[in-house]
């Protein structure tokens, strides 16, 4: 818990806060919302909670989101688990040596996300390989001007 509270501070600390309003992390640091179920390990429903116990995390995924944790990067696993099902990933995610910030649960279940935020959100879909990112151009849905 130690390791949590300094890494919720340090958090803190890389956030700027101008013209009282929403704070935004400093120039260069990214704030990843990583899937769990499907995207690092194997694709487990809430309904199965005994194999989220013993899935073993993709290689790839550990290596990557580590790396980018260590390059000051915030991590935070955004899932579909129920809040009930937090413990167990909390534990499976300390288990395997994930290194992060923050796990929220309540994701809404079924795909198809449209994130609308007032800060800038990107969207990359997990296709069975996690690497560096790179830059690509794509169409994308906005707002009509």
């Amino acid at each position: 818990m130690k390791n949590r509270t300094f890494a919720i501070q340090n958090l803190m600390m890389e956030l700027e806060y101008k013209d009282h309003i929403s704070p935004i992390l400093k120039d260069g640091v990214k704030n990843y919302l990583i899937d769990i179920d499907g995207t690092i390990t194997d694709d487990v429903p809430n309904e199965e909670p005994e194999r989220m116990v013993t899935c073993e995390p993709y290689p790839d995924a550990l290596e990557t989101i580590n790396k980018w944790y260590d390059e000051g990067h915030q991590i935070c696993f955004f899932t579909s688990r129920t809040e009930n099902l937090k413990q167990i990933t909390i534990d499976w995610l300390d288990k395997h040596g994930f290194k992060y910030h923050s796990v929220l649960c309540g994701k809404p279940r079924g795909g198809n996300y449209h994130w609308i935020d007032n800060h800038l959100v990107r969207a990359t879909r997990y296709k069975g390989k996690f690497t560096d990112m790179v830059e690509k151009q794509v169409t994308i849905e906005v707002f009509k001007d």
